[in-house]
């Protein structure tokens, strides 16, 4: 019995600590650093050392006389598995990602950003590309990052990329039809981390090309978030 119920408080512990991370960062409690090294790591190890416990109460047998225990003890168990392979799982898409956060289909003259500028300069990440050690890393893990190439003339695809622009529900800082220019911030669903994003339209031959950067303003990983963006954009654009 004491192990259930040691096991049980402590996934419940974790499970506090997986909703208290981003909940504190959104409401500026605390920083992303300790919303992800200290209070989301807390949880994680408080939900992994809770279903240890509850595995080995259940193995022991320790729950079976106690109905209402065995309950709690499955959903201990089920909620504290969740967890830990949800973190497992994290982690292992961590390692298995380089140490950046700023995509681009251009690697060698990256889009700018002026209007979000000034929000880039303020943030964690700051505003510079990183150069040619970045565009390595980013070429051998996103080998499929490339410019999006279109028959339309310059102003059509521009019109085209803003529709898609704001129907992804990005805030829209810059609209210049005439520089080919798109600025905008998309943030994560639950921490509600700041992504900036620049689409440039060029004329290209007898069509236009459009380059887009995405670049996380905190972070050193981004877990592939700017590469997958990047991605859902551009396939959008070719369906339509």
């Amino acid at each position: 019995m004491l192990l259930a119920n040691t096991g049980s408080w402590l996934v419940l512990l974790g499970a506090a600590g997986v909703l208290l991370a981003p909940l504190g960062f959104r409401f500026g409690w605390w920083d992303y650093a300790f919303a992800l090294r200290k209070v989301l790591a807390f949880a994680s190890i408080a939900s992994a050392a809770g279903f240890i416990l509850c595995l080995a109460a259940w193995l022991l047998g320790g729950a079976t006389k106690a109905p209402v225990l065995n309950v709690r003890l499955i959903a201990a168990l089920a909620l504290g598995a969740l967890i830990t392979g949800y973190v497992l799982l994290q982690i292992k898409q961590v390692r298995g990602l380089p140490m950046i956060h700023d995509i681009t289909t251009d690697t060698v003259r990256p889009a700018q950003f002026v209007a979000l500028a000034s929000a880039r300069r303020a943030a964690p990440n700051g505003f510079n590309y990183g150069g040619a050690r970045i565009a390595q890393q980013q070429k051998a893990a996103y080998p499929d990052i490339a410019p999006f190439e279109s028959a339309q003339a310059p102003h059509a695809l521009f019109d085209q990329a803003l529709a898609a622009a704001r129907a992804a529900g990005w805030t829209i800082a810059a609209a210049e039809r005439d520089e080919g220019r798109i600025e905008a911030t998309a943030s994560t669903r639950i921490f509600g981390f700041k992504d900036d994003i620049v689409l440039r339209i060029s004329p290209s031959g007898s069509g236009s090309v459009l380059d887009m950067r995405s670049m996380s303003r905190v972070g050193i990983n981004d877990v592939g978030a700017n590469a997958r963006r990047i991605r859902t954009f551009l396939a959008t654009l070719r369906r339509q």
